[in-house]
């Protein structure tokens, strides 16, 4: 008898669990994992977003040690870092923060960095990172103001959320727009794919 695929998702990110679906995938199971994410010093973004990405999968990995019900598991995580140069544009949890965010990336290009890694059942850790460029419009202060206002900033890598009012803010993208919104579809795809997991079980279900 073949054994069900499982997949983990080490995050509780509703973004990510959101562009899965839209993939036809779905989560059995999701494991947030608090870790510290401050970066090292003069630690690249692109290279923290494949840090971070590969600690928590692997911290996902530790803490299903002893639990034999998610033997043979894929685990799946992401983490996004928004960057202006090398200068990291974290994610905001006060209003001055998220104000200080939307004047740097005012009229400038910024990366959006998102690290993918996949944990294989025979705990092999497969990564990738990808880079998005965006350009926001220079942005007036009653422009900033409003966001703010909104709310929409909170908790996001760079202050906003492009698949929300900040969309408007977008004069240019090269690359990703998943990417952008936490979660690179192309490349999840073709990672998990890559290691076993039949990504289209569900697609049926989808028509």
């Amino acid at each position: 008898m073949v054994e069900p695929q499982k997949l983990i998702l080490a995050s509780g990110s509703p973004r990510r669990v959101e562009l899965l679906g839209q993939a036809g995938i779905v989560a059995d199971r999701l494991m947030p994992m608090d870790l510290d994410e401050t970066p090292g010093p003069s630690e690249h973004p692109r290279s923290l977003a494949r840090r971070l990405s590969r600690n928590k999968a692997e911290a996902a990995l530790s803490a299903l040690k002893g639990d034999y019900g998610w033997v043979g598991t894929h685990i799946l995580a992401a983490d996004t870092v928004v960057a202006v140069g090398r200068r990291l544009v974290g994610k905001a949890e006060r209003v001055e923060e998220a104000s200080e965010a939307l004047y740097l990336l005012s009229g400038r290009t910024h990366r959006v960095f998102t690290g993918v890694c996949v944990i294989t059942p025979e705990k092999r850790a497969r990564q990738k990172v990808v880079e998005t460029r965006v350009r926001f419009k220079r942005l007036s202060r009653r422009e900033i103001e409003s966001y703010l206002a909104s709310g929409q900033w909170r908790g996001k890598a760079g202050a906003y959320a492009i698949q929300g009012l900040a969309g408007t803010f977008v004069v240019k993208l090269v690359g990703s727009y998943s990417n952008v919104v936490g979660l690179p579809l192309y490349e999840t795809v073709q990672l998990l794919s890559g290691e076993g997991y039949d990504v289209h079980t569900r697609w049926a279900e989808e028509a």
